[in-house]
């Protein structure tokens, strides 16, 4: 971990004895290079590599239940199709992931590995109470991430909880961090209630992560993580550059990188 950034919330902190510091190495969507995102099989791969840091993606039910998806309809990756808002959990028990993997709640997810720190994007607006309730439930502050491209979502969630959990700015408060006169980073941080902020390399044809860029928010105590990078050497520039976090599809890729450089495994053996 880049020393300039204090690890101010348990998240950021190794999850299991024996677990190696270092930038966190986060498995995008579990690792399933035959597409089985977000789901079980998926998770279990990651867990199994040595990942002690997943991201996933959240959407609700027509009932409310919280369950790990990205997309908005169902028909890119399972073999049914239409909104999973329009759907009940017991509707979607016979939806299967590339046609053989059920879809998981995220409080299955949640679960099964308590030692997991789990990188949550919420998705839709009842997504964010529901992820709260379950932060609550499971007394699980410690091992979320909240995220969200809506602040706004992201916040919600965050108060409703009863203590806080780590959480990285959504576009609007990475924009005000980035458009904020130098120096005042650790104030927008505090006001926007984030410890990270979790970018693309580039935005349309701009440069994101710069030198520049890193310098302004590891001075403001601020990780910076950097998504999707599936590139090994694009991997290596990267953490030669002092980023704190890498979001990858190529779970083995990563995990090969990190381990180069002693911060390897960061969970324990499954």
């Amino acid at each position: 971990m880049n020393p300039a950034v204090p690890n101010s919330l348990p998240y950021y902190v190794p999850p299991a004895p024996g677990s190696a510091p270092g930038p966190l190495g986060l498995s995008h969507r579990g690792f399933s290079p035959a597409g089985l995102e977000n789901t079980m099989f998926a998770f279990k791969a990651a867990a199994e590599l040595g990942f002690g840091y997943l991201e996933t993606d959240v959407r609700t039910t027509s009932d409310g239940v919280l369950m790990a998806f990205h997309d908005e309809t169902l028909d890119r990756v399972t073999d049914a199709s239409g909104p999973i808002a329009s759907r009940s959990l017991r509707e979607l028990q016979d939806v299967r992931v590339g046609g053989t993997e059920p879809i998981p709640t995220f409080e299955e997810l949640l679960v099964r590995w308590p030692w997991m720190r789990l990188n949550v994007d919420i998705k839709d607006t009842a997504g964010a109470e529901a992820l709260a309730a379950l932060i609550e439930k499971h007394q699980a502050h410690d091992r979320v991430l909240v995220t969200s491209f809506s602040d706004r979502r992201r916040l919600r969630c965050l108060r409703k909880l009863s203590r806080p959990a780590a959480s990285s700015a959504g576009s609007f408060a990475t924009a005000l961090l980035l458009l904020s006169p130098l120096g005042l980073g650790r104030m927008v941080a505090r006001a926007g209630r984030f410890q990270c902020v979790q970018v693309p390399l580039r935005f349309r044809t701009l440069p994101v992560v710069t030198p520049a860029f890193l310098r302004r928010c590891h001075r403001a105590g601020i990780q910076v993580h950097v998504w999707t990078v599936n590139q090994k050497e694009l991997m290596e520039s990267l953490l030669d550059l002092g980023v704190d976090g890498l979001v990858s599809d190529r779970a083995d890729e990563l995990a090969a990188a990190l381990h180069a450089r002693g911060s390897w495994p960061q969970g324990p053996a499954d």
